[in-house]
């Protein structure tokens, strides 16, 4: 069974179409790729399939369930998670206070927060999670930093370390590595790439295709709010309709 399936999926602003009958299958434990120029209709796919959008047609089915239409908050319940292309984290808080409180715990409800004991002992195991995830994302270094004080790439992490804190079924992630230098934007698809193995499906909306094409399982091409293109990362590329609206056509 396919996680993810949109079926003639379509989305109207102000009469014109962003979204045209937009049909995407992702599988379980997969990285898949978005590509297309700018204005193609990628961002608002992906708004639409996290509640931020409601369609105007079609469907959106996460796991065989109609999720179709729900709010960014039961989407989230579902357990797709989205992160965005400029992060947004709590700048003022640190790292790992960033991480703890992207879980919802027991301090968050007066009655349980009472039973002292209850809510040490969440909070402990709040810690100890994020600090596993900090080391697994290879920012533990930067712990009791302000997010603020951060690099762009570095954000990109923390957010990334945010949505994993969440358990996530599905992180659906716009522009991963915009603005991030070489060696780290390899080092984060390394990480997406051992995240897929523990069993995270990403769907991922990506510029840098000399960097992704070699980390992806799959590839769908937008235009005009449509997909013209599918397929392996090297058939994609080789696909004369993608090399004339999104490469320029040499």
């Amino acid at each position: 069974m396919k996680i993810l399936k949109t079926v003639s999926l379509s989305k109207f602003f102000d009469g014109l179409k962003a979204l045209n009958k937009v049909n995407i299958e992702v599988d379980r434990q997969t990285l898949t790729l978005i590509i297309g120029p700018n204005g193609s209709g990628k961002s608002t796919f992906i708004n639409t399939i996290c509640g931020f959008y409601k369609p105007d047609e079609g469907k959106v089915y996460f796991e065989g369930k109609d999720i179709t239409g729900l709010p960014p908050n039961k989407i989230y319940e579902h357990g797709i998670v989205r992160t965005f292309q400029t992060p947004q984290p709590l700048k003022k808080l640190t790292v790992l206070e960033n991480l703890i409180i992207a879980e919802r715990h027991v301090g968050e409800n007066v009655l349980k927060a009472l039973r002292y004991s209850s809510w040490l002992k969440q909070e402990e195991e709040l810690v100890e999670r994020a600090f596993k995830t900090l080391e697994f994302l290879k920012i533990d270094h930067l712990w009791d930093r302000e997010a603020y004080k951060l690099s762009g790439g570095q954000l990109k992490l923390v957010e990334v370390g945010r949505a994993l804190m969440t358990n996530p079924k599905m992180i659906v992630t716009d522009e991963p590595i915009a603005g991030v230098a070489p060696a780290l934007a390899h080092e984060i698809f390394d990480r997406f790439v051992e995240l897929k193995k523990k069993g995270i499906t990403f769907l991922i909306v990506e510029h840098r295709l000399d960097i992704v094409m070699s980390y992806v399982d799959y590839v769908y091409v937008m235009a005009s709010g449509q997909v013209i293109s599918q397929g392996k990362p090297e058939d994609v590329m080789n696909d004369p309709r993608v090399i004339e609206v999104y490469l320029g056509g040499d």
